[in-house]
């Protein structure tokens, strides 16, 4: 039997194989769990984590990881790409959960969970936004327009203001996560959050 992580490829009509293998299921559980096991090694370390200790927390081997990463960036890429689709897509779920604005307070929180990972991966990923690999201004449309989904529910809602911009909400989130970003032992970021979400509401 196969042993590798692919299904084993069919026959051919004159008795050669062709190359259909698709991913088994066990290895998207393996690379779900090597990105899963990255994002919390790259965020909760001071340095540079080696990747034989992420393959040991996901519970594969390394060779494992090198299959279905061949590089650590493009394991740092995965893991801002998954982190990305996270963040913008929690949208809906937060409306389904909440009040729009108490939706967007929760989204804050989610975003400056992504920078925090962001920031600790940023070393390799410098390589990937000068390649163009990973696009900044993409990145910021896609959260802006997140923004701006949870905006018009609270627009419609009387809880949010009209004359907000979206851009300048991504602005403010920005500037405060970054001037947090190398002291946040006080509660200041969640203090910033809050000011913000107050200027948002109507007068």
């Amino acid at each position: 039997m196969p042993t590798d992580e692919t299904a084993t490829p069919a026959p051919g009509p004159a008795g050669r194989r062709r190359d259909t293998r698709m991913p088994r299921a066990d290895a998207q559980r393996n690379r779900d769990k090597l990105v899963g096991a990255a994002r919390a090694a790259f965020t909760a370390a001071d340095g540079a984590v080696p990747l034989e200790v992420i393959a040991r927390e996901a519970g594969v081997g390394i060779g494992t990881l090198y299959r279905h990463f061949p590089t650590r960036d493009a394991l740092v890429e995965a893991v801002y790409a998954a982190e990305l689709d996270d963040v913008t897509g929690c949208v809906p779920e937060l409306l389904r959960r909440y009040p729009p604005d108490a939706a967007l307070r929760a989204w804050m929180e989610r975003y400056a969970a992504f920078v925090a990972t962001k920031q600790a991966m940023a070393q390799t990923l410098r390589a990937s936004w000068a390649s163009g690999r990973i696009s900044t201004p993409a990145t910021r449309e896609r959260i802006t327009a997140a923004v701006a989904t949870i905006l018009a529910h609270g627009v419609q809602a009387g809880t949010l203001r009209a004359d907000a911009h979206p851009v300048d909400i991504t602005t403010m989130l920005v500037g405060a996560l970054m001037a947090t970003s190398t002291n946040e032992t006080s509660g200041q970021t969640g203090r910033l959050l809050d000011l913000i979400l107050d200027a948002l509401r109507p007068r």
